[in-house]
């Protein structure tokens, strides 16, 4: 053979050796991208484009995943593992918590998790920092009321809803937040909770008295405990 045959056969090789390099880092950086995502959906529950592009993960492969059925997009930038969509009846309740992540699940929302009013709300009740804007979701009904200092931050609970953790309000504080914001949610409802959830013993007087205060509905709520005991 040739020095020029051998150098042709030496070029072949070589280019099949680089192209199939290249092959294996495109292929080796598919299954990192795509494990990657699937591994943020397990670990959230939930999860919206901004956190893939926070993980490294280029946005490209949520459209790949989600064509081959790995994904289910429930919205514009919201993504959730397929086998977990509809898993449980408070659904709404962790979409809403990865939408708004500066938001605490209350008022008659909160009710329902609590099991304390049979009303299906037509939103996702939400209470937000007084100072922040109003999110701007689409797809999914919400309801905002605004709270500040103790109001917002005290009472917080956390539940995990299809591998989501939402914050929302103990019963004690939900209670005295419809009891503060009765023109919303209605007083009948609010003094129906409050019974409720004193027979069902799933808050106390004391507790019920410290939230009453915190929300500045004490003289509203303090007759009808003693009523109620």
């Amino acid at each position: 053979m040739t020095s020029v045959n051998n150098f042709q056969v030496f070029l072949f090789v070589y280019k099949y050796q680089v192209l199939y390099a290249i092959y294996n880092i495109m292929v080796g950086r598919h299954i990192t991208y795509r494990e990657r995502a699937l591994s943020l959906i397990r670990a959230r529950g939930i999860v919206r484009a901004r956190d893939f592009k926070a993980a490294g993960i280029p946005l490209v492969y949520l459209k790949r995943l989600t064509d081959a059925g790995d994904l289910i997009r429930l919205g514009r930038g919201l993504y959730q593992d397929p086998v977990r969509v509809g898993e449980d009846i408070a659904h709404n309740l962790a979409e809403a918590a990865r939408l708004v992540p500066h938001g605490v699940i209350s008022l008659v929302s909160a009710l329902r998790q609590h099991d304390l009013t049979t009303q299906l709300p037509h939103a996702v009740w939400m209470t937000i920092p007084h100072a922040a804007r109003t999110p701007n979701v689409k797809g999914l009904p919400l309801e905002f009321v605004r709270a500040t200092g103790q109001a917002l931050s005290a009472g917080v609970e956390h539940v995990h809803i299809e591998g989501v953790d939402v914050p929302i309000y103990c019963v004690a504080k939900t209670v005295a937040d419809c009891f503060k914001h009765r023109r919303h949610v209605g007083e009948d409802v609010a003094i129906e909770a409050l019974r409720d959830a004193l027979q069902q013993r799933k808050t106390t007087p004391s507790e019920l008295m410290t939230f009453a205060a915190i929300d500045r509905v004490t003289r509203r709520m303090e007759p009808l405990i003693k009523a109620m005991q």
